[in-house]
């Protein structure tokens, strides 16, 4: 009789592990509607894909990737100075290389004081172009793309495995600290179980 006892926490161990197993499992399948009994059954990842997609496109498109943060930041007096050796470097080859190739005659007028004055005039006007060509492209952009469409579709277009191995490798970790905390629990209320049966 006490042999069998003892093996009430293990078995409800077992059922508590097995039970929460079954319901990580049942997150992601059938992966298609089965009907049981009369009751339609399908997996709550796969049945609810369309409205994660939705959801995810517009957690996105609002607060992970605005087009206004990355406008700030290409707009930005220290990014733009960042892009100024490379167009000098340009506009020094341009004056020096190409204008006289395009134009011999113009280019034989242009000494060194006249380059640097000019490239000193092109870097000033470009420096202030620079946060008025990226503010209206990426207004433009914004236009042509639809963030939250993009990830909707690209989600919802996912397969059904392909959508649990994504989520399978985020939260794995999670799953299986659900499956042992059901084991730890019901090997718990095996042990409360042997206990009453013994003072009773």
């Amino acid at each position: 009789m006490s042999y069998i006892l003892f093996l009430i926490p293990v078995i409800s161990a077992f059922i508590g592990w097995f039970t929460n197993w079954i319901a990580i499992k049942m997150l992601f399948h059938p992966k298609e509607p089965k009907k049981i009994l009369g009751i339609t059954i399908q997996g709550i990842f796969p049945k609810r894909q369309q409205q994660f997609a939705e959801k995810l496109g517009k957690l996105v498109s609002e607060e992970l990737l605005s087009f206004a943060d990355i406008q700030q930041k290409l707009v930005h007096p220290n990014n733009i100075q960042q892009l100024m050796p490379v167009v000098e470097e340009h506009i020094d080859q341009f004056l020096r290389k190409k204008l006289a190739e395009e134009m011999p005659v113009i280019s034989m007028f242009i000494g060194e004081n006249t380059i640097q004055q000019l490239k000193g005039i092109f870097m000033k006007e470009l420096e202030s172009l620079f946060p008025v060509i990226m503010q209206r492209y990426m207004g433009h952009l914004q236009q042509e793309l639809d963030l939250e469409k993009i990830v909707t579709q690209k989600v919802a277009s996912f397969s059904s495995d392909k959508l649990e191995d994504i989520l399978q490798s985020i939260l794995s970790k999670e799953f299986r600290f659900v499956e042992l905390i059901g084991g730890v629990l019901g090997f718990i209320i095996g042990l409360l179980q042997v206990l009453l049966t013994l003072l009773t």
